[in-house]
């Protein structure tokens, strides 16, 4: 089966699909829409992956150059001739193909284009509705996804629903458990508005002020850097935040291991990532309670909730973990389970290898 993989483009999430499709024994050509603007994955393009080079690829997407790329693009489908194209995030990748003419079109959320960029404005509403309503089909990793895509026009029949999960082998529990004195929250969200991560610095403020014995993590970087070193700094709490900045995949496992909690303060989100390896990993996982991270997190059970851009509730529930330290074993051996019932890559993957094959015959 030819392939052909449009996203956005070369991120941790990119390799693990072009790996799999590449496994399977496609033939697979792979399309960046975007210049990597901060690289996200250290490891080179699978093998027996084609990258393509077209008029894209260089630089951000401009609604101005969508002509030109929407032409480009039909060149490519004509040249290549694929069995299906594979793209996301729903109003640039997505769309683009579905401009082309060509079919069948698997479009693919990747949370973030129906969970906040659908809500710019009018035009990226009306986008969005255009490429459901003309897809061949739909892939996301949440339920809450998939029924924003069926709100806007995507038929809920030609909608499949996987975690995209990780590699159970390469993030797993620390093989040891010792409890030093330090409490070690753990936090590897990018330092943007969407992802909350300021929550996580106030709150860690007033946690810090009544127990001298934690300390954060944060990795990634952003556009919220200056803000959150000032929230930091200004309460005299800065030399207990560790700054590890971008973490290659091979080493990120050993970050979870020298954390006693996960935290994701996120604003929106699918099925993240970033919680399933924390998961994997055997951490308790403390989340804000939107619904995708309700989907993952039981309360008391393999973590926590709390209010949604709340750090007051994000404190009290930071120190409540703290107060059952004792526990947080037992949690972690939940989380592991909970990763090894939903998200495992290897048996998620082939959920969308079955999609492919479905596709092609209906076609």
């Amino acid at each position: 089966m030819r392939i052909l993989y449009f996203t956005l483009g070369y991120s941790t999430h990119d390799y693990r699909f072009l790996k799999s499709i590449s496994d399977e024994g496609h033939e697979i050509f792979f399309v960046q829409l975007e210049g990597n603007r901060r690289q996200m994955e250290d490891r080179p393009v699978p093998e027996n992956v084609t990258q393509v080079i077209w008029k894209g690829g260089r630089e951000p997407f401009r609604w101005s150059n969508l002509a030109k790329l929407a032409f480009d693009f039909r060149r490519l489908t004509k040249e290549i001739k694929p069995d299906l194209i594979h793209a996301g995030p729903i109003q640039t990748c997505a769309f683009i193909a579905v401009l082309s003419g060509f079919r069948p079109v698997l479009s693919m959320s990747w949370g973030f284009d129906l969970m906040d960029d659908v809500h710019r404005s009018k035009w990226w509403e009306g986008v969005t509705r255009y490429t459901l309503k003309r897809s061949t089909f739909f892939t996301s990793d949440a339920n809450v996804t998939k029924d924003k895509a069926v709100a806007c026009g995507m038929n809920p029949e030609k909608t499949v629903v996987f975690p995209w999960g990780v590699d159970l082998e390469h993030f797993k529990p620390k093989p040891f458990d010792l409890q030093p004195l330090t409490f070690t929250l753990f936090c590897n969200r990018s330092w943007e508005a969407r992802y909350g991560v300021d929550v996580l610095a106030r709150a860690f403020v007033k946690v810090a002020q009544q127990n001298e014995n934690v300390d954060l993590i944060l990795l990634n970087g952003g556009s919220q850097s200056a803000q959150l070193r000032q929230i930091l700094q200004s309460e005299g709490v800065l030399d207990r935040v560790t700054f590890g900045g971008q973490i290659s995949q091979t080493d990120l496992p050993r970050w979870y291991h020298m954390a006693d909690v996960y935290i994701s303060p996120s604003h929106v989100d699918g099925s993240s990532v970033s919680l399933m390896e924390a998961l994997a990993c055997g951490l308790p996982c403390l989340v804000s309670d939107i619904p995708a991270n309700k989907e993952w997190i039981v309360e008391n059970e393999n973590g926590w909730l709390f209010q949604d851009g709340d750090a007051d509730s994000l404190a009290e529930k930071i120190l409540a973990a703290i107060s059952q330290r004792e526990k947080l074993s037992e949690i972690g051996r939940a989380s592991r389970r909970s990763a090894e019932m939903r998200a495992d890559w290897k048996k998620n993957a082939k959920v969308l290898m079955n999609s492919y094959r479905s596709l092609i015959e209906r076609n």
